[in-house]
């Protein structure tokens, strides 16, 4: 196993003070540490888009070489149009 098989980058989910429940997105923020290379991350960001539905809203670089980036998607609120019995027969 070679260096850069053992990485991982630290996904961090922030809280919220109140969890409005009208909220359209669901936030992460990812941070990216400064040993990940620009390919690697760039892998790691198109991966989160395509099977996580993840929006790239803002992206941050420190003066060390680490990255943080702001991930965004649209909270699907789906409401039962069948009649539900709440008895049982």
């Amino acid at each position: 196993m070679n260096q850069h098989s053992e990485r991982s980058t630290h996904i961090v989910t922030p809280t919220r003070r109140v969890a409005s429940a009208d909220s359209r997105f669901d936030w992460r923020v990812v941070d990216i540490p400064r040993e990940v290379t620009r390919a690697e991350a760039r892998a790691l960001l198109t991966e989160q888009a395509e099977y996580g539905r993840w929006d790239l809203i803002r992206s941050q670089t420190f003066i060390g070489g680490a990255r943080r980036v702001w991930l965004r998607r649209r909270v699907m609120n789906v409401r039962r149009t069948d009649l539900a019995r709440t008895d049982a027969a």
